[in-house]
């Protein structure tokens, strides 16, 4: 059997990623003319769909654009890398240009643009008997008819940042027992500006990112990597936000995870920050603590913007009156609720009105819908529920980032509400696996529920 294969792409593949024909390698890549139908059907309107749609008819017409039937019927060549002898290493793109000759056309009841495919499939397989002919379709209905009619089918990997979600970088690492002795021989250590920094050597420190949190087996101080050569990195002590005397905004960290995920906000080095987590784990909470802190204490930045995904988790309930800020209150009741145990309650009912007047006015809700064009200087970007983004939408709203701003997302995996994502292609998995190396990020996973004993409880069992 060859080795390149041949893959059949239907519909939502090039609907998802438009530049699907380009990730296949050296194999090649049919399209049935039904899969060109929907296409222009869906073309149409300004979503992220008919944007990818157009995006793809446009790659289709520069492949196809000077050449000839007779180039098209022997295959477009598609670029790829170079192989041996300098020839290129990439697949061919063919089109449908007969119909399929099965008689019947498919032994399945009802006539859908699904069968059209799978008809196709069926024809290529007996047309090209020492090939392997795969479906690739996003629509698990779809490779479901194609197992029960023998046709290999697949899902489309390759906007997926990883295989397992367990593989996700989680940015802390547990010291062995053993770690100072076997790293400690060639130890130096010195302060600055009342930071205490160290320099170890050894196997293991290669697998360290930058900003890492490490945690020794005997509960000792905990460290920050900063830096990372090959074998040889530079460690900080961490800074410990769980004492009483160390509140940030009047919020103590109340678990390890917790102390680093503050470490993290108040590093005025760190401009990107991810923190993962369940219902519960304190993720709104810590990181609206450290921005009033950094933008009414230490006046880092000069407010705090926060944004989130409408997508709502029953039906919606509609339109929603106002403006932008007015239409948006609703979807912000999780910053509202933290605003509440935040807002100091001493001083009566005036002081705790000016307070919350205070507040108001350095934090501005803002809606996805209207970011693209915009640049936010010397700003705290919040962007909540970020695991209903896509990898697009995250870099759209990423590269608003303009001089001296800080970009915080916050999500959970586990809680998606878009019906086109999953763990795997979720746009805060992407960015997450991208930023585990820059020197400028942080990430951390919260473990522990802290909202209750109820919710702790509900999490886990539900």
């Amino acid at each position: 059997m060859p080795e390149n294969r041949l893959f059949i792409l239907d519909t939502n593949v090039l609907m998802h990623d438009p530049a699907a024909v380009f990730r296949f390698q050296e194999h090649d890549i049919y399209l049935p003319m039904r899969v060109l139908e929907e296409l222009d059907h869906a073309k149409k309107g300004v979503s992220e769909v008919a944007r990818n749609v157009r995006q793809a008819s446009r790659f289709l017409d520069e492949l196809v654009a000077g050449a000839s039937q007779e180039e098209i019927e022997q295959g477009l060549p598609l670029p790829g890398t170079l192989g041996p002898r300098g020839k290129s290493a990439g697949g061919r793109l063919y089109f449908q240009i007969r119909p399929t000759h099965l008689s019947p056309s498919i032994p399945l009841p009802g006539n859908t643009p699904d069968h059209d495919i799978l008809g196709m499939a069926l024809t290529l397989r007996q047309d090209h008997p020492l090939r392997q002919v795969t479906l690739v379709s996003k629509d698990i209905n779809l490779r479901i008819k194609a197992a029960i009619l023998g046709i290999h089918a697949e899902d489309y990997y390759s906007d997926q940042a990883l295989d397992d979600v367990n593989l996700l970088y989680g940015g802390l690492c547990d010291l062995p027992a053993d770690f100072w002795e076997m790293h400690g021989r060639e130890l130096d250590s010195w302060k600055e500006s009342g930071r205490t920094f160290y320099r170890v050597s050894g196997p293991g420190v290669v697998n360290w990112h930058p900003n890492q949190g490490l945690f020794p087996a005997d509960n000792g101080p905990a460290f920050i990597v900063r830096q990372r050569r090959g074998q040889e990195a530079v460690i900080e002590i961490l800074k410990d936000y769980t004492a009483p005397g160390h509140a940030v905004w009047g919020m103590t960290a109340r678990n390890r995870e917790q102390n680093f995920a503050l470490n993290l906000l108040l590093d005025t080095e760190i401009d990107f920050v991810t923190l993962l987590g369940a219902a519960g784990t304190g993720k709104t909470l810590l990181t609206l603590a450290a921005g009033l802190a950094q933008v009414l204490d230490v006046k880092s930045y000069r407010e705090i913007i926060m944004t989130r995904v409408t997508v709502p988790v029953g039906e919606d309930i509609g339109f929603l009156p106002g403006t932008e800020e007015e239409k948006m209150t609703p979807w912000m009741g999780a910053l509202m609720d933290n605003l509440e145990v935040l807002a100091p309650q001493a001083g009566g009912e005036w002081g705790r009105a000016a307070t919350a007047d205070l507040l108001g006015s350095r934090i501005k809700i803002r809606s996805l819908n209207f970011m693209r064009g915009r640049t936010f200087q010397n700003k705290y970007l919040i962007l909540d529920e970020a695991q209903n983004l896509t990898p697009k939408q995250m870099k759209t709203l990423i590269t608003r980032a303009g001089p001296g701003t800080k970009v915080i997302c916050l999500g959970n995996i586990a809680q998606i509400d878009t019906p086109y994502l999953s763990e795997t292609t979720s746009g805060l998995t992407y960015v997450v696996d991208r930023f585990k190396d820059w020197p400028h990020g942080g990430h951390v996973t919260l473990r522990r529920g802290e909202r209750s004993r109820l919710a702790e409880f509900a999490s886990e069992q539900l």
